[in-house]
């Protein structure tokens, strides 16, 4: 499966980037998760990694280990999902654009179990979701300028 989204910030590649590799702001804009416990000491970087339990809408809490696996500050940051039910990894790039900040992502992995049976579906849901998680982000990056 695989998920390719582009959206713009008006602010500038580390803003986004820092504010995206920090796991105290990760349940302000991927809101479904409901825990987020960092398993690695010091600063997010290549290797970090953060527990995180995910409540999915309509589904059962899982959750999972992430690992920062590319850290290219304010380049490009990979996550890899090093142990939990669906391996779907992501990956934003963060380009400067005008005054601000254009970021493409592509969300890839198989899914596991019964899901796999329902790809196109369940694919659908998880782009709708990261449309919110990126709206999200792109709202929380740009307040944090006003304030």
């Amino acid at each position: 499966m695989r998920i390719e989204q582009t959206f713009n910030v008006a602010r500038p590649p580390e803003a986004v980037f820092d504010y995206l590799t920090d796991p105290s702001n990760l349940r302000h804009w991927q809101t479904s998760k409901t825990r987020v416990e960092v398993l690695t000491d010091g600063a997010p970087r290549q290797g970090y990694r953060v527990r995180e339990w995910t409540k999915p809408p309509g589904a059962k809490e899982f959750e999972q280990v992430v690992e920062f696996t590319d850290f290219d500050r304010p380049h490009r940051v990979h996550t890899h999902i090093v142990d939990g039910p669906q391996p779907i990894d992501g990956t934003w790039t963060f380009t400067p654009s005008g005054a601000g900040t254009r970021v493409e992502f592509v969300a890839e992995g198989a899914l596991q179990g019964l899901m796999r049976f329902a790809e196109p579906i369940v694919k659908r849901m998880i782009a709708r979701q990261f449309v919110q998680y990126h709206e999200n982000l792109r709202r929380n990056v740009e307040s944090a300028d006003s304030e």
